[in-house]
């Protein structure tokens, strides 16, 4: 066989008289997807509501740590702790993380405005989060070390609370993104067909 050959195409040519109605093409049925969103909103809503729930749960950590910091040589707990940010930040993440996902699953009327209500919500309480752990930051600056005589415990005790602190204001600055974006975002919940 030759090279110039090879490459040609073969077209198959029917005579008239033979019909082959098997090979007709078969009525395309198409199905709607059960979620009125874009398929890209609905994969944001689901990846950003699993990171909502993963702040939670690490502003949730973080106020368990802050616990076990009642010990000589600190001399008190961290602002932070003491107004409770920790851990009712971490259910508004939570929830509003929660109401993401499950308006990615299945959207009514109700569940979107819910959702709408937590992420505002969470949108306020991130916004009260920054503010307390910056005056958190400047009220707890001379109380990190305690009563600690030896300056390489106070710089690794200084380290761990102020590096706590900055994941804190991390999380809340994202959290607060996150929440303002699904909370404003009212034009695209209500030109959906809510069951």
């Amino acid at each position: 066989m030759d090279s110039t050959s090879s490459h040609n195409p073969v077209f198959l040519l029917f005579p008239p008289e033979i019909t082959a109605p098997e090979f007709q093409s078969p009525e395309l049925t198409v199905y709607e997807s059960s979620s009125p969103f874009p398929k890209s909103l609905t994969t944001k809503m689901k990846i950003l509501g699993a990171i909502q729930i993963l702040f939670g749960l690490m502003n949730f950590s973080f106020g368990v740590i802050f616990l076990f910091t009642l010990e000589n040589p600190y001399p008190r707990f961290p602002f932070i702790f003491i107004s409770g940010y920790p851990f009712w930040s971490s259910v508004l993440f939570i929830n509003s993380g929660a109401f993401l996902v499950a308006l990615e699953r299945k959207t009514t009327a109700s569940l979107v405005k819910m959702t709408q209500v937590m992420n505002s919500l969470s949108a306020l309480g991130a916004t009260a989060g920054i503010i307390l752990i910056t005056f958190g930051l400047i009220l707890d600056q001379n109380y990190f070390c305690g009563y600690v005589n030896t300056n390489s415990q106070c710089q690794a005790i200084t380290t761990l609370f102020i590096g706590i602190l900055i994941m804190l204001m991390a999380f809340s600055i994202i959290e607060l993104f996150i929440s303002l974006s699904f909370s404003i975002l009212r034009s695209c919940f209500y030109c959906c067909n809510c069951d």
